[in-house]
């Protein structure tokens, strides 16, 4: 596989998920950086705006297994790892595979489980693994959970602990299309009908292999990161953590900065920015591209700055103007 070919594929794949969903470049791009990042993604939006057709039009690209799971009050821990099976007639038991051993995991609503579900997926989003019993199982060398939640409705929900937020490699935002954006939405249903009806698929895309998607991989970790702007990732996640050497307004809205998880997003991300921009080296602008979503669910406002109306997003805003790039 080649460097042109690889890069050929994904500008395929991009170009694919941008036929089914209209309007939203920045979330396509974003479930790419996840791809090739092997990180896990979480989207955030009102309901309706495409969150789940977008992870399920990238599945439908990828020759990967696919799996949707609702996320509901009712749900229980084994219901997405597996249980042990108990055969009375060999008095022994085997281990039945939950949805979890798939390669791509859409967890739509994931807010809407209680917390011993959501902690079910830590073991998994971060060992890559399974325990049950004394028992622990590999899942598949590609394996991406990508999760959906609603901001707007708030009764019946469990808000993710941080510790799982920590998890997501990043967590974007998705927002309204704008009015011509909503014209071509309709136009693409009413096309979409109209191929239903006539039984005739809408359009056919030919499907990024695994293989592909492990050699973006190492190439993307293979580009060459200078010094400086390493430092510059660094010192982004120090501010965020001491940040009173950059004003105090900034220092009195932080109680808790981003982990080191932060830093390696914002590298990974960053890289893969570079790589589909078909360069082979990484700039400041590539890390502030990623730096709001790979941040946003890593800080931790105090109560004066969440009475004051102050954001995750002004916080990130602000830090990018106050550390100088290179």
């Amino acid at each position: 596989m080649t460097n042109t070919t690889c890069r050929e594929a994904f500008a395929r794949l991009y170009h694919d998920i941008e036929q089914q969903i209209v309007g939203q470049q920045t979330l396509i791009q974003r479930l790419l950086l996840a791809l090739l990042c092997d990180g896990h993604l979480l989207l955030e939006g009102a309901p309706g705006l495409a969150k789940t057709r977008a992870i399920k039009s990238l599945a439908n690209c990828l020759e990967a297994d696919f799996h949707r799971i609702q996320f509901t009050p009712d749900l229980l821990p084994a219901d997405l790892t597996g249980s042990d099976v108990f055969h009375p007639e060999t008095g022994s038991f085997t281990f039945n595979k939950g949805p979890l051993f798939h390669n791509v995991i859409l967890a739509d609503e994931i807010n809407r489980a209680p917390a011993k579900v959501q902690s079910a997926l830590l073991e998994a989003m971060e060992e890559r693994q399974i325990t049950v019993g004394a028992a622990s199982y590999p899942l598949p060398p590609l394996f991406l959970v990508m999760a959906t939640q609603n901001p707007i409705e708030q009764e019946g929900t469990y808000p993710l602990p941080e510790a799982q937020l920590d998890r997501f490699l990043l967590h974007v935002r998705v927002t309204y299309p704008d009015k011509d954006t909503s014209r071509k939405i309709l136009q693409l249903v009413r096309h979409e009908a109209l191929c239903t009806l006539e039984h005739t698929p809408p359009h056919s895309v030919k499907k990024v292999s695994q293989e592909q998607v492990f050699t973006a991989r190492r190439e993307i970790m293979q580009l060459h990161l200078a010094e400086a702007v390493e430092e510059y990732i660094v010192e982004l996640i120090e501010t965020t953590r001491n940040p009173v050497q950059y004003g105090q307004e900034l220092s009195s809205w932080i109680r808790w900065g981003a982990s080191p998880r932060g830093a390696i997003a914002i590298e990974r991300a960053a890289r893969a920015m570079a790589w589909l921009a078909e360069r082979d080296f990484v700039t400041p602008e590539d890390v502030q591209t990623v730096a709001a979503d790979a941040l946003r669910h890593r800080i931790l406002l105090n109560y004066e700055a969440e009475a004051e109306g102050i954001t995750a997003q002004q916080c990130i805003d602000q830090i990018l103007v106050s550390v100088p790039a290179p």
